[in-house]
């Protein structure tokens, strides 16, 4: 899922300490090297972009991937069309703000909707950074009704909301949505070198 990198309309909390055309920047580059990264022959790889129009049409996105439009509504709401309309017998949705996300992640997501249902990647703020499901045109309805989204009750929440689905979960990763984050992150980087 991406949004047109817009200062003031993408990564807000992140823009109100590093500054909004700095954010936006910021995101720009961080969803082009994940969409790089992530190209990959064993799975299809399908932009999910909002503003709907805007996004379909966006030269900054590459324009050999499939776009499809978000659609209105809440984060849930939006997720649970785009898991409902999949034709895959597999689909993994996730965010474009994971600077850690490498091929192998989704990979492992993909394996355990072998066996699993449903599959998340936690992220060490109570969210996710992954959700995907097998068969998701046939989703529970209940999917992601109730979630109180920018909380550290937001994963939980959703498995709650899908309580049917036998939920496996695959490693966590950080995503960035404050100056805190980044830093933390660019810290962890440097310690890796």
């Amino acid at each position: 899922m991406v949004k047109e990198p817009i200062p003031g309309r993408v990564k807000t909390r992140l823009g109100r300490d590093l500054g909004m055309v700095q954010a936006a920047h910021w995101f720009r580059k961080q969803a082009l090297d994940t969409i790089h990264r992530l190209e990959d022959p064993r799975w299809d790889l399908v932009l999910a972009v909002s503003p709907d129009h805007a996004g379909m049409t966006s030269r900054f996105w590459p324009a050999h991937l499939e776009r499809l439009p978000q659609g209105r509504g809440d984060l849930g709401a939006r997720m649970g069309r785009l898991l409902r309309a999949s034709p895959s017998t597999k689909t993994c949705i996730i965010g474009a703000d994971i600077p850690n996300i490498r091929p192998q992640h989704i990979a492992s997501a993909f394996a355990a909707l072998g066996s699993h249902r449903g599959v998340i990647g936690p992220s060490d703020d109570g969210g996710y950074w992954l959700i995907g499901m097998r068969h998701g045109r046939h989703a529970p309805a209940t999917l992601f009704k109730g979630v109180r989204w920018s909380t550290p009750c937001a994963r939980k929440d959703t498995q709650s909301s899908a309580k049917d689905l036998n939920w496996a979960e695959i490693n966590t990763l950080s995503d960035v949505d404050t100056l805190e984050d980044l830093t933390r992150l660019n810290a962890q980087a440097r310690g890796a070198l």
